[in-house]
């Protein structure tokens, strides 16, 4: 099973031996890919819709895996029981999803002990409700596709220090072994962000133009702070592009 450059990611942060439940696995490739690799020694494939789950099912059937990863019709992980496995991938869908689906099934979630998340928005959520519920970020991955960033992490239970705004936002493992994919996403971000400052500048006149401006400051400076977590530099300014006076 040859995976996309995300899933590969997402796969990769599986542990060898692992039991694992795929959460709105759609097409199956991730459990087909962890049982070929003889990465994880079990897989349950569930999504909530019956169209997708069809889907894996046929191509768990065509490459010979039928006895060997179960599909199962579920919410999240309800039709999972406590203990049944000790990893849970939940990958493509929104932060607010992935944060309802650890909320929803205590039992079940508190006997898994790895949590492998890659959530298409609202990262920084996903990251603050983990860090103020009892879960500790051990690795978080970062990868670019087709012009897209996906960053990912795997999670433990346990208790971890408080995050600053900005590690919320981009990441307290990627920035700490300096990702240079997370690297680039930065600069990127800082580039729109400035892009976007400069053409704010030419409506002074407008009340919603000098608002959005204020946003946009703010997501900057975040940006910067990151930045200079990532460079390990202290002596990063806060002045925002666009605010220099003339004398």
């Amino acid at each position: 099973m040859e995976l996309s450059k995300r899933l590969h990611a997402v796969a990769g942060l599986v542990t060898e031996g692992a039991s694992v439940a795929d959460i709105g696995t759609d097409h199956g490739y991730i459990p087909i890919y962890l049982i070929q690799e003889r990465i994880a020694s079990k897989v349950i494939a569930l999504d909530v819709k019956k169209g997708p789950l069809e889907r894996a099912r046929m191509h768990i059937i065509g490459h010979g895996l039928k006895g060997q990863i179960e599909t199962r019709l579920s919410d999240g992980l309800r039709e999972v029981a406590p203990g049944e496995v000790d990893t849970m991938i939940a990958a493509g869908m929104g932060g607010g999803l992935v944060i309802h689906i650890l909320k929803d099934s205590p039992e079940t979630v508190k006997e898994i002990s790895s949590f492998i998340l890659q959530p298409q928005s609202e990262i920084d959520k996903v990251r603050r409700y983990l860090n103020e519920h009892g879960y500790r970020m051990v690795e978080e991955r970062m990868v670019e596709e087709s012009g897209k960033f996906y960053p990912m992490m795997r999670a433990v239970h346990g208790k971890e220090e408080a995050y600053e705004e900005y590690e919320y936002l981009y990441g307290k493992r990627l920035l700490e072994k300096k990702d240079p994919v997370l690297g680039r996403y930065l600069q990127r971000e800082q580039n729109i962000r400035e892009s976007i400052l400069e053409q704010l500048q030419r409506h002074k006149n407008s009340a919603t133009a000098r608002e959005r401006e204020k946003e946009v400051q703010e997501e900057w400076r975040k940006i910067r702070q990151a930045l200079a977590h990532y460079e390990a530099k202290q002596e990063v300014t806060d002045e925002v592009p666009g605010n220099h006076r003339e004398h």
